[in-house]
């Protein structure tokens, strides 16, 4: 199972100096790929509350975030090896063509090491700043991703559909990485894995807000789909947020009550081991929410004590 880390991307802690750190000492450490997320707003008042806080309000970090792409282009200027991902990008508030641009952009810079996670939001705040109708997302999404690999992939690309239109043209140059880069999706929906299964390459999914048997479930679920639908589940990449909390003494509850990926190093241990059985291709580590990711040294000295349960 190969092993990402988020970059100091969001928060406080948001600087050139803290991303040029964490990026190349990943990569001087084998870490696999870092990651960054996408966040638009920190609304005051949101209209659709946020389902992982008690109140519905977004974690006070969000409301300092770099844009996701353009912190992978600076990443890809200072490093070699180590992949690129995004998890996740909402898609529709970009047009098609101009997200599929940047990405091919990062994707030429990086010689080839970009990971694309996109979803389709959920914020009514967003969706109004961004002048895009929150109905019919999934629709939308559909005809999205036949767009970018269209553009991707195609020498002429001409298309048209209810919610994009491209008159015949040649839209280049074209990725490293063939036919594309891989095309990731969030969401737990069927309608999802439906989704990935006809337009994507993999899920991206988060393990720690419920128990892992039931995120079991759910990859199961996922390769079902891919059954259903004549594809080779093995060919459906899984790839895994996790969020851990690590504290020096195990909790006085059962480990049975205890929430995945919190407690000492053993007990998350055994979660990444169960999550690695699964059949999850990679694992990423974020500590956007807890004190380690105020210590850019602490982030990689405890990620790399986590990575080496997950090779």
């Amino acid at each position: 199972m190969k092993v990402g880390l988020f970059l100091p991307h969001v928060g406080e802690h948001v600087t050139a100096e803290n991303i040029l750190y964490i990026a190349t000492e990943a990569e001087k450490e084998g870490i696999d790929s870092v990651w960054v997320l996408d966040r638009l707003l920190w609304p005051i008042k949101p209209q659709t509350p946020y389902v992982a806080s008690p109140d519905g309000s977004l974690p006070v970090v969000y409301q300092n975030v770099l844009d996701p792409l353009t912190t992978l282009t600076y990443v890809a200027a200072v490093t070699e090896r180590i992949s690129l991902g995004t998890s996740v990008i909402d898609m529709f508030f970009q047009n098609p063509v101009v997200l599929s641009k940047r990405v091919t952009t990062l994707d030429i810079l990086s010689d080839g090491r970009a990971l694309i996670g996109l979803g389709i939001g959920w914020s009514k705040d967003e969706f109004e700043a961004s002048g895009i109708p929150y109905k019919d997302r999934g629709t939308r999404a559909d005809e999205y991703l036949q767009v970018l690999k269209k553009i991707w992939t195609d020498d002429v690309v001409e298309f048209k559909g209810r919610f994009y239109n491209i008159p015949a043209s040649k839209i280049g140059p074209k990725p490293v990485q063939k036919p594309h880069p891989p095309i990731l999706l969030g969401g737990f929906s069927p309608k999802t894995f439906s989704r990935i299964v006809n337009y994507a390459n993999g899920w991206i999914g988060v393990a720690g807000f419920g128990p892992l048997e039931q995120l079991e479930q759910v990859i199961n679920g996922l390769k079902e789909s891919a059954r259903k639908a004549d594809k080779d589940p093995s060919k459906v990449s899984i790839y895994m947020v996790s969020y851990p909390n690590v504290s020096e003494s195990a909790s006085s509850s059962s480990n049975q009550t205890r929430t995945p990926m919190t407690g000492t190093i053993e007990q998350i241990e055994s979660d990444i081991e169960q999550i690695k059985a699964m059949g999850t291709d990679h694992i990423i580590f974020g500590h956007l929410f807890s004190s380690v990711g105020r210590d850019m040294k602490k982030m990689v000295e405890v990620t790399m004590q986590l990575a080496k349960f997950a090779k």
